[in-house]
């Protein structure tokens, strides 16, 4: 009797095998049935000017000028009055070779930037433009910036320099373990001014700030109006370290401008996130405009 119903077992295990297996072949066939490729038309946008300028008071001022390119460019060629070049990091962008651009200083005055480009050896920034005498932009100055091209376009854009936040201390503390695991973290301090409505960027490079910053995030004063700030990072860094931290003190705008290109780097290829458009600070174009206010501190950790 066992033996029988061993082998009736195994008759309904095997039968169940055979339709799982079946089944597992229909789905597979099915799916090449419900396979249907699409062409999704996309919209045809008209490039763009794209205006990148970080002024600085006692520095020479200089810009890049680019142009938009779709998404999927697929390396088509570049219209009239505009050139492709390949960046030192290895981007390709479109240059446009017909722009004027003036620069309005605090006083009234224009100053013409002519056509130059170049690698900022201080930045590590390329620009297109630039040139003349360095900058006096004292807190509370406004600058504003007029590009041209002959082919009608016009980006212009205001920017008004924010007060210097100094920055108080710059503290650190290692962990309590040793050898290659024993790693210290960093606090940067400084007080806020009174009034809701300040943005600040730290950024902490390690030996050079022509690198890659080990730290770069931004933080505003909502819940902290008018008090100490401490601003801190990991377990990141062993000693013999040399740390520079950075402390900027951002214009609303170019805070937004910020936040919203990183939250486009964070929606490209995610499925999952919401796609974020650019909030540019100037008109008539994309990209920023706006003068950079900081303070800098350097620590060699023992």
């Amino acid at each position: 009797m066992n033996s029988f119903r061993k082998r009736i077992t195994s008759r309904c295990e095997s039968a169940a095998a055979f339709v799982l297996v079946l089944g597992l072949l229909l789905a597979v066939a099915g799916c090449g049935a419900l396979q249907n490729d699409a062409n999704v038309p996309l919209p045809n946008y008209p490039p763009q000017l794209v205006t990148e300028c970080y002024l600085e008071d006692g520095q020479v001022p200089r810009l890049a000028v680019t142009e938009s390119v779709p998404y999927l460019n697929n390396n088509q060629a570049p219209p009239a009055g505009s050139q492709a070049i390949a960046l030192p990091n290895g981007q390709r962008v479109l240059l446009p070779t017909d722009v004027t651009v003036t620069l309005i200083l605090a006083d009234g005055s224009r100053r013409n930037l002519p056509f130059q480009p170049g690698v900022d050896a201080r930045t590590n920034r390329f620009y297109t433009h630039g040139g003349g005498p360095a900058l006096v932009a004292p807190p509370g100055a406004t600058f504003a910036l007029e590009v041209r091209d002959q082919r009608g376009r016009t980006v212009t854009g205001t920017a008004t320099v924010p007060t210097r936040v100094p920055i108080d201390s710059v503290d650190f503390e290692f962990n309590q373990l040793t050898g290659a695991n024993r790693k210290a973290y960093l606090l940067t301090n400084f007080r806020d001014p009174p009034g809701v409505g300040n943005y600040y960027r730290l950024l902490v490079h390690k030996s050079n700030v022509r690198t890659l910053a080990e730290v770069d995030y931004d933080v505003q004063d909502r819940f902290n109006d008018g008090r100490p700030f401490t601003l801190g990072t990991g377990y990141d860094f062993a000693s013999q370290d040399t740390l520079i931290a950075t402390l900027y003190h951002l214009d609303p705008a170019y805070y937004q401008f910020r936040a919203s290109t990183n939250e486009a780097i964070n929606a490209n290829g995610n499925p999952f996130a919401q796609p974020s458009s650019i909030r540019s600070t100037v008109q008539g174009g994309l990209g920023v405009f706006t003068v950079l206010s900081y303070d800098r501190r350097q620590v060699i950790l023992p």
